[in-house]
């Protein structure tokens, strides 16, 4: 291809020019050697000297691959493989990166040529022979971009970084608050708060086996724990009753599920708008004998018909104030007893299958 360079006069203003941002590196793709060489002086005399080389189009490919360049300045027209299709196998990479500038340099200066370089995904287009001080002033100005898209990327990296933190402190905040507003729903008969989270847990592993995709399971098993949340509302006198109580007493007790969804009404948190639907229909039975709004079937939600399964088993295996835990065996007789008519028969069997599994775990019941 003979030379492609022409000598710049040496003033001091030429030499300014040369100078271009350090610390960048540069990958040089041309079929004559001649050219790789003039390139790394002219780019070392600028002050960068971390350079690579290569007459081999397929080499550089294998290189760029290896660790990719701040800059690649590419020829054209190469044998076996040129420019453009150089360029084509770089195009996945030269997408995910914000900003990978590549120069062509080549003898074709012809508008289409340059058109197609460009369409390419070429930065800049330079024709041989070049001017020296022209090179490495649109060097300069690519690198410049590329530290300017590079400083960018690192900024976004850090507010990222930075909102992620604070979304964490904040999830910490909402995890201790729910975990507190649980625990004042369970204070009077659950002082320690266990039965919102052993429900909390069940539900979540019920909602999975159900075949609910991670995060709304999860979302259900930290809303299911404010099912109760109602019975900050309910005396002690009804609440903690040893006994049976009365049907009046009854009638109080179950106004806990339209207090709880009150309390929770009117957010615009997910959470607690699944929250207030677990609240309000809880109690809700399959056959449509439930409380408060006598829902029937699939139109009780199905986080509600979870907890429904999940409180009840809960409460028969646990100490109440008006009653004594029920042997496993026991509750899973009540538990078949009420399926198609307490209970949804698909949220049976899978409460059941989770809970075989923790007895095949060796978790007992």
């Amino acid at each position: 291809m003979g030379s492609a360079i022409k000598e710049a006069a040496a003033t001091g203003s030429a030499d300014e020019a040369l100078t271009a941002p350090g610390g960048f590196d540069i990958l040089i793709i041309d079929d004559e050697r001649a050219n790789v060489l003039v390139l790394e002086r002219i780019l070392r005399q600028a002050g960068i000297t971390a350079l690579r080389g290569t007459t081999d189009p397929h080499e550089g490919l294998a290189l760029f691959a290896e660790r990719p360049p701040d800059l690649l300045l590419l020829d054209l027209h190469m044998p076996a493989l040129d420019g453009f299709a150089v360029l084509e196998q770089l195009a996945p990479a030269l997408a995910e990166d914000p900003y990978l500038p590549v120069l062509v340099l080549s003898g074709a200066a012809d508008a289409r040529t340059r058109q197609r370089v460009l369409a390419s995904g070429a930065k800049d287009f330079v024709s041989k022979p070049f001017d020296r001080i022209e090179v490495v002033l649109r060097i300069r100005n690519l690198l410049e971009t590329r530290r300017l898209h590079l400083a960018l990327r690192q900024q976004n990296t850090l507010l990222e970084e930075r909102v992620r933190e604070r979304t964490a402190d904040l999830e910490a905040s909402w995890s201790e608050l729910l975990e507190r507003l649980c625990r004042a729903g369970e204070f009077r008969d659950d002082d320690t708060g266990e039965h919102t989270r052993r429900v909390g847990t069940m539900t979540e592993r019920v909602a999975r086996a159900l075949g609910i995709a991670d995060d709304d399971a999860r979302l259900m098993g930290a809303a299911a724990q404010l099912h109760d949340l109602g019975k900050i509302g309910i005396s002690d006198t009804i609440l903690l009753k040893p006994g049976r109580l009365t049907p009046e007493e009854m009638a109080v007790m179950r106004t806990h599920a339209t207090i709880g969804a009150a309390i929770l009404a009117a957010s615009d948190v997910p959470l607690l708008q699944l929250a207030e639907q677990i609240a309000a229909s809880h109690h809700e039975r399959w056959d449509g004998a439930g409380y408060p709004a006598g829902l029937a079937g699939e139109r009780i939600p199905l986080p509600a018909r979870i907890v429904a399964a999940v409180d009840v088993m809960d409460a028969l295996t646990h100490d109440r104030p008006y009653r004594l835990a029920m042997t496993w065996e026991a509750a899973v007789g009540e538990l078949h007893r009420g399926t198609g008519a307490h209970f949804d028969p698909r949220v049976v069997e899978a409460y059941l299958a989770v809970r075989s599994h923790d007895v095949a775990a060796g978790a007992g019941t």
